[in-house]
This record gives structure tokens, C-alpha cells and sequence, in this order.
């Protein structure tokens, strides 16, 4: 099957074509023939040796962990799904490797794709779309009627977050620049901030939830924005968030958490749902070939993408957004 490989830790330029074998599905696996991936900053992250002390690499690697394409093969242990299904799956941070013509996937990480997606619609969302799921329900503890900051907002995380808090009845206000406020808007935020004209995203204590996707400014310009107990929540963990969230435990009800996500079928499939009930949607900002992953990640780095990156494994390229 073809395949792309990082041939070493660096840059994009260390990617390459391949042919290298079709992979052979454990028991509770299923081989999926991937029509689409996407990217997302950990694929890169992981490859130029920035985590190589906690993720250790082995060359040459295909990377990539979104997918959605159709089963091919069923493992013997695998019960939930049949080839002919269309699904989608957010592999590991240590099993990737969806920028490739087939990826064996793990049943529990797999969902059915929703009727309303199309097959780059439906690899965008996973790590991104559990990212905020997580980071909202299960660490925010969002509920109906909260008051909820997003910051980077039109980023891959930060548009499927501003839709899942809607979802929830939340009151969105969302950090972009001013070229994205517009589209932003049309997502469900009830206010838009443009962080390219003022650095004031709020009233003092107005926030129940801060969920930061972006985490380029220190901590304590948000902190005034919490509520008493209001929770910011981060994609990044730093020495300096680790040892705030230790003080306020033992001094203040506030509390900061950091996402930390760890893939499930379940999850997805509550996304999933979300989708086909017209609640949560896929804004691609650009479609690559497979043979030009090298620009995909690249457009990544830039900080720029408006959504998601999406490699089509056999098609053809789209402009950004």
C-alpha cells in the first residue's frame, strides 16, 4: 500500500512516499481502507523530536491518527462492526499512522460515521471534536446556561468547541481574529472578540469556564476572568499551570485543568450524533493529496488553518478557506 513516512525527527522535509506492507488486524481490530485523514498538531509534534523524551518515535513512521474510510477486514474478536461500515477513529498517540492507504484500528476507538458527513467532513472531527468534548463536559463540567470563553476559536479545537458548548445551552463568547468573527458567529457564539484590536475578553469574574485551545499568553491574564469556582481549562500543560493549579486547590475554589485525551468510540459517537441531529459541524480549511503531506503539515505550523487540515489518500487538493 502507499504510504507516507517521516524518514527521521525534523521537519516536513523528512517526509517521504513508500510502498510498505498492508497492515494484518489483531482480534479486536478492524483494517479500514482510509479515504481521508486529518492533521493535527500532535502528528507533527511527535515527529520533529519536540516529544521524543515522552513519545519516543520509531523511523521510518507513517503518522497521522484521525481516519475515516470503510472496514475491510474484521478481527475475530471484533463484534461492533462489518466491512461495508463506514467509519471513523482517532488512533493513539503510540499506534498512529492513518496517512496511508489502510490503518488497523481498534474496535473501542471506532464510531460509525454520521449520514450527514462526507468523508472529509468525518476525519476531521476526532481528536479535535473529543479534545472539546472532553475539555467541556468532562473537565468544565459545562451545563446549561454557563458562561463560556473560548479562545481560538476558529482553530480545529476551538470551532467543534464553540459548537459542543452551544449544544449544551451554554453562553459562548469566542477569541479570533477579525477575518473569522463572521463564520464564528454563524457556529453558535453569542459573542465575538477579535484578539487583534483589544486584549479585555471580559468583565472581571464573568466566566464559568475558560477553555484556552491556544495557550500563547500567561495564565494570569484570564485568571481575573474566572468566577470564584470558575475552571479554566488548557490543551497545553506547563510547569507554570501545574504549580497554579496546586495554590489554588489549597487557597481558592477556582481550579485549572488540562486536556489530556485519551480516544473512545463512545465519545465519537456521541459527536456523531451531534452531527446528524444538524448540532456540530466540520469546517475544512484545506484538502490535501496524500503525496503532499509535507504541505499539510506545513500549513499547520503556519498557526493560520481556519478548522481542519484534511488529506484526501486519493484525491486532489483544495485552496484554504
Amino acid at each position: 500500500m502507499k504510504a507516507m513516512q517521516y524518514m527521521g525527527y525534523g521537519d516536513p522535509s523528512k517526509i517521504r512516499l513508500a510502498d510498505v506492507p498492508t497492515p494484518k488486524p489483531a482480534p479486536d481490530q478492524l483494517l479500514v481502507k482510509v479515504a481521508a485523514s486529518s492533521v493535527n498538531p500532535i502528528d507533527w509534534k511527535l515527529h520533529n523530536g519536540s516529544l521524543r523524551f515522552l513519545v519516543p518515535v520509531r523511523f521510518p513512521s507513517i503518522p497521522g491518527m484521525d481516519l475515516a474510510g470503510e472496514v475491510a477486514e474484521v478481527g475475530e474478536k471484533a463484534t461492533r462492526f462489518r466491512p461495508g461500515d463506514r467509519v471513523m477513529a482517532c488512533l493513539s498517540s503510540r499506534r498512529f499512522g492513518s496517512a496511508a492507504e489502510f490503518a488497523a484500528v481498534d474496535e473501542r476507538l471506532a464510531a460509525l460515521v454520521p449520514k450527514t458527513m462526507n468523508d472529509h467532513e468525518a476525519a476531521a472531527l476526532p481528536l479535535a471534536g473529543q479534545t472539546a468534548l472532553k475539555a467541556l463536559r468532562d473537565l468544565g463540567g459545562l451545563k446549561e446556561d454557563d458562561r463560556v470563553l473560548i479562545v481560538g476559536a476558529s482553530g480545529g479545537v476551538g470551532h467543534y468547541a464553540v459548537q459542543i458548548a452551544k449544544a449544551f445551552g451554554a453562553n459562548v463568547s469566542a477569541v479570533c481574529s477579525g477575518a473569522n468573527m463572521s463564520w464564528v458567529r454563524e457556529l453558535g457564539a453569542d459573542e465575538t472578540i477579535d484578539y487583534t484590536r483589544t486584549t479585555e475578553f471580559g468583565p472581571w469574574a464573568s466566566f464559568d469556564l475558560i477553555f484556552d485551545t491556544v495557550v500563547s499568553e500567561p495564565f494570569g491574564r484570564y485568571q481575573g476572568l474566572q468566577k470564584p469556582d470558575g475552571i479554566y481549562v488548557s490543551t497545553l500543560p506547563t510547569i507554570g499551570l501545574m504549580g497554579r493549579s496546586v495554590l489554588f486547590r489549597l487557597l481558592s475554589k477556582k481550579r485549572i485543568k488540562t486536556v489530556m485525551l485519551k480516544s473512545n468510540g463512545e465519545d465519537l459517537a456521541f459527536l456523531s450524533a451531534l452531527a446528524e441531529q444538524g448540532r456540530l459541524r466540520s469546517v475544512i480549511d484545506t484538502v490535501f493529496p496524500l503525496s503532499q503531506l509535507d504541505l499539510a503539515h506545513r500549513r499547520s505550523q503556519s498557526g493560520h488553518a481556519r478548522g481542519k487540515i484534511v488529506i484526501d489518500i486519493h484525491g486532489t487538493p483544495s485552496s484554504p478557506t
